[in-house]
């Protein structure tokens, strides 16, 4: 069986923003070198976390080109390309291609609500084709944001028509029988399954999945890493609730602002609290009991960073 090529702990890791709220690469860059150091063995750009969707096109192929500029390797990230259009789908994927990605994560074309698995069929088809191959795509499972799942006998006829390209699937629908189902029908082939959701990485690993790609990475890749190299035992097990402890904490409040505050608070740097509309920053409140939930799973300080500044919130 092939080697997964994000076999591992991946964070989702947040967009960094300038005061005018266009993405910053460098601060968002010295971000990608500490989770890399600190449990990481890739990272998922432009996803859900990153706010992929409140950028334009232009500004997401700017995050991709920033973050290599400032050395961080291509060959790491997995960028987020799925829109709701086929145009710009293809044109962010051969972007990434072009730049030196190994793989791309795809949504499906979100707007349209209950498409058939035919019609999804003939737009990864479509895509695929106008990419003409050399990157590989993994496809977004995350029906409670798209509204659009992906269904075993979709993936199945995928895998059969385009063997290598579709790689895997990063499953955010946090239903573990559906990673499991799609573990026990088509990892022994080499599908890359990877869990959205911290909760289930020591679990998935034991069944056969490569990793995970997830929000909360931002912040407890470290227990991630040990998860992923120890698999069993008691350091396993403890790094695992850590881990459990710290998603229910990031999802205490609005997921994205607060890991932002977490960051913000872990590095001094009160620049990563800044965030695009519709989403808001946190409440004062918000932001006490989100930095409390964490230190309560143990998290923190963060390792390697400066540690936390308690005064602004």
């Amino acid at each position: 069986m092939q080697d997964a090529l994000f076999g591992g702990v991946n964070a989702a890791i947040l967009t960094a923003m300038t005061p005018d709220l266009s993405p910053d690469p460098v601060r968002m860059a010295a971000h990608a070198r500490w989770l890399l150091a600190h449990g990481c063995n890739g990272l998922g750009v432009l996803g859900t976390t990153g706010e992929a969707n409140s950028l334009g096109l232009q500004e997401r192929k700017q995050v991709l080109e920033g973050l290599i500029a400032q050395g961080v390797p291509a060959t790491v990230l997995m960028p987020g390309t799925g829109t709701a259009n086929l145009t710009d789908t293809v044109e962010l994927t051969l972007h990434a291609k072009a730049q030196g990605c190994r793989g791309v994560l795809v949504l499906p074309p979100f707007y349209y609500k209950a498409p058939s698995d035919d019609g999804l069929f003939a737009y990864f088809s479509e895509v695929i084709q106008r990419v003409g191959g050399g990157i590989a795509l993994y496809l977004y499972n995350f029906p409670q944001q798209s509204a659009v799942p992906f269904s075993l006998a979709l993936i199945e006829r995928l895998l059969k028509a385009y063997p290598g390209t579709i790689r895997g699937v990063k499953d955010s629908s946090g239903d573990h029988a559906n990673m499991k189902a799609m573990i026990d029908a088509f990892a022994r082939d080499g599908f890359e399954v990877y869990s959205g959701s911290d909760e289930y990485l020591q679990r998935i690993l034991a069944e056969g999945g490569a990793g995970c790609i997830t929000a909360a990475s931002n912040a407890n890749s470290h227990w991630g890493g040990i998860v992923y190299a120890k698999r069993t035992g008691p350091e396993a097990d403890a790094a695992q609730a850590v881990l459990t402890a710290t998603r229910r904490a990031a999802t205490s409040v609005p997921l994205i602002p607060g890991l932002r505050e977490i960051i913000a608070r872990s590095t001094g740097d009160d620049s990563w609290r800044t965030i695009r509309p519709p989403h808001l920053k946190l409440t004062r409140e918000q932001a006490e009991a989100v930095w409390a939930a964490w230190q309560k799973a143990g998290a923190l300080p963060l390792p390697g960073l400066t540690p936390a500044k308690r005064d602004a919130a």
